[in-house]
C-alpha cells in the first residue's frame, strides 16, 4: 500500500513542477500602469507555432484580448508620453520579415492598432518587407519602423567600432527609408552598457532588449527596455499571464 502513497506523491509532485514551471499566475502581479512592450517576430500560417511565430489566428486572439481590455496602443518611441496611464502596450516586431506585412498588418489594421516593427535592414536568410511595403505601412500612421543593426548582429561579438557602425548605419536607413528612426532593438537582447550609451549618442530615443519583465518606463531603463515574451501556442490563460507578468513560463 505504501508503493501507491509514494508513487501518488511523486505524481502530485509533478504536477505542481509543471503548473509552476509552465505558468506564473503565483508570481507578484504587476501593475496595470505599467507599459507592456510586447515582443513579436513573424505572423505567419506557414510556419509551426514558436517562440519565433505567432500564427494569424492567434495573433487576432491577443488583439482581440486587448481591444475587449480597451488597450490604447502606442509606438515603443512614445512611451514616455504614457507614464502612469493604464493598459498601455506597444506591440514590437524584430526583423522585418514580409509576413508582417502580409498577415499582421491586416489585423492591426482591423483592430486599429499601432505597432513598431525594427528593420534589420542588409539581414540575409529571411523573406523580408519590400520598399513598397515598409513606405505603405509607414504611410498608414499605425506602424513606425525603427532599427535592428544592418545585418543583425550580435553586438557583443563586434568591436565597439563596428557595433557604432551598425547601429547607426541602420538607423540612417531606415531614415532614408521612411524619413525617421527613433527607436532600436538589440538583435538576440544581447549588448551591454557601452551599447546603451551608443544608442544615446547616436540620437535614438530609446531601445527595446529582451528582458521578459514589466516595469515603469523611466530615465534609468530608457535604452534597456524590458519586452513581454510571447509564443505563438500560448494558450488563452498563458496569455493573460504573459501580459500581466512579462512571461507566461519560467
Amino acid at each position: 500500500m505504501w508503493v501507491l502513497y509514494v508513487l501518488a506523491g511523486l505524481l502530485s509532485l509533478v504536477a505542481v513542477l509543471y503548473v509552476l514551471g509552465n505558468y506564473t499566475f503565483w508570481l507578484p502581479l504587476s501593475s496595470a500602469k505599467l507599459p507592456r512592450v510586447v515582443m513579436l517576430h513573424q505572423v505567419t500560417p506557414h510556419e509551426d507555432a514558436s517562440g519565433m511565430n505567432m500564427p494569424p489566428a492567434k495573433f487576432e486572439q491577443l488583439l482581440q484580448y486587448l481591444v475587449k481590455r480597451k488597450a490604447t496602443f502606442c509606438f515603443v518611441s512614445e512611451l514616455d508620453q504614457y507614464n502612469g496611464k493604464s493598459n498601455v502596450f506597444a506591440l514590437s516586431f524584430d526583423d522585418g520579415f514580409m509576413d508582417n506585412y502580409q498577415y499582421a498588418y491586416p489585423l492591426l489594421k482591423k483592430y486599429n492598432a499601432k505597432a513598431t516593427i525594427y528593420l534589420a535592414t542588409k539581414i540575409e536568410g529571411i523573406e523580408k518587407l519590400s520598399v513598397d511595403q515598409i513606405q505603405e505601412m509607414s504611410d498608414s500612421g499605425l506602424i513606425e519602423f525603427g532599427a535592428h543593426t544592418q545585418h543583425h548582429v550580435n553586438l557583443l561579438k563586434l568591436s565597439d567600432q563596428q557595433a557604432f557602425a551598425e547601429m547607426q548605419s541602420s538607423k540612417q536607413d531606415v531614415e532614408i527609408l521612411v524619413g525617421k528612426c527613433l527607436s532600436f532593438a538589440y538583435p538576440f537582447g544581447r549588448f551591454n552598457e557601452k551599447h546603451q550609451q551608443m544608442a544615446k549618442e547616436i540620437g535614438f530615443k530609446n531601445a527595446v532588449s529582451t528582458r521578459k519583465k514589466v516595469e515603469a518606463y523611466t530615465a534609468e531603463n530608457q535604452f534597456n527596455i524590458p519586452r513581454v515574451s510571447t509564443h505563438g501556442a500560448m494558450n488563452a490563460l498563458q496569455m493573460r499571464i504573459a501580459l500581466a507578468k512579462g512571461r507566461y513560463k519560467l
